[in-house]
């Protein structure tokens, strides 16, 4: 078995207009580099029970979202949340890749996988879109795993420069779920004080000060390593934005891209005793085009190491 990568061809078809960070150039990006690796295997999203779009978000917002696709042109469900025609199908099979990629590893057709889609999600909360993020892949990959699959220990890492808001708006007050964000802060959506723990403490974030670089960051990691540790997660998942990079233009973290491979290493190494390897990722942010591609690459190849 090996590492797979689940794309959607019409992650391209989400337009968000001249100029907008979001681009389809991304996913282009990251696919075009991964594919000069031949140790992968490639897998396509797939329709899904929407169900689980409800018991991730109000109905009333998945209604409204369906709602919003218009028939030309964009329509803004927010000040920087845009959808096009194309944007439909798009989220959905954002959503679909993480249930295919779950599936695999479930089914044993692969080890891990990484989601190279778009649009991301971890902003999206259970009622609002906000961010670039309209669904919350991750969190219906996380409410999937609880659902079908039983699990009741469930780790999302979030290591995008932005809080996961959405996600931990979404499992604040859910016990099966542990969720641990390293993130700029202050900073966009203004979320993510280490004062928000959850419920159950379930959720650490740490926020990082602009300017932090490598050695920093990573000495900061430990502390997401000690609570995996002792949450013990069944399923990995990561919410993979590599806006944290020192190129990136909407932050002020200082990784080089290969600081994701060793993020991504160290989690599951520290980790796999628990879950045997079972790690599903999906693209969240990054927007300089070659660190975007050089840093999924390098978080692809850690999860190579462990097949």
């Amino acid at each position: 078995m090996t590492t797979a990568i689940i794309t959607s061809d019409t992650s391209i078809d989400h337009i968000t207009g001249k100029g907008h960070p979001e681009k389809p150039d991304r996913v282009t990006a990251v696919i075009d580099c991964l594919k000069k690796n031949r140790n992968l295997i490639w897998d396509k999203s797939k329709k899904f029970d929407e169900s689980f779009l409800n018991l991730t978000h109000s109905s009333n917002y998945v209604s409204e979202v369906k709602k919003s696709f218009p028939k030309n042109g964009l329509n803004f469900l927010d000040g920087d949340t845009i959808v096009s025609p194309g944007s439909k199908k798009a989220t959905s099979d954002a959503v679909g890749s993480i249930i295919s990629a779950i599936d695999g590893v479930e089914n044993k057709k692969f080890n891990n996988a990484f989601c190279a889609v778009r649009p991301p999600g971890h902003h999206a909360e259970k009622e609002k879109a906000m961010g670039f993020c309209i669904y919350n892949n991750i969190a219906v990959g996380a409410k999937y795993l609880i659902n079908k699959y039983k699990y009741d220990k469930i780790a999302i890492i979030d290591f995008d420069v932005h809080h996961g808001n959405g996600t931990q708006d979404i499992f604040h007050e859910n016990e099966k779920v542990l969720y641990i964000s390293t993130h700029q802060y202050p900073y966009y959506p203004g979320t993510g004080s280490e004062h928000e723990k959850g419920k159950y403490n379930n959720i650490l974030n740490i926020p990082l000060p602009a300017g932090t670089n490598s050695e920093e960051y990573l000495n900061a990691y430990n502390y997401v390593i000690k609570k995996l540790k002792q949450f013990k997660p069944q399923f990995v998942m990561f919410s993979a934005g590599f806006d944290a990079h020192k190129d990136d233009p909407l932050a002020q973290l200082q990784l080089n891209s290969k600081d994701f491979y060793e993020i991504t290493r160290r989690t599951i190494l520290s980790t796999q005793k628990f879950n045997a390897g079972k790690v599903v990722s999906i693209l969240e942010g990054g927007y300089d085009l070659s660190a975007l591609a050089e840093s999924s690459n390098q978080h692809v190849k850690a999860l190579l190491e462990f097949n």
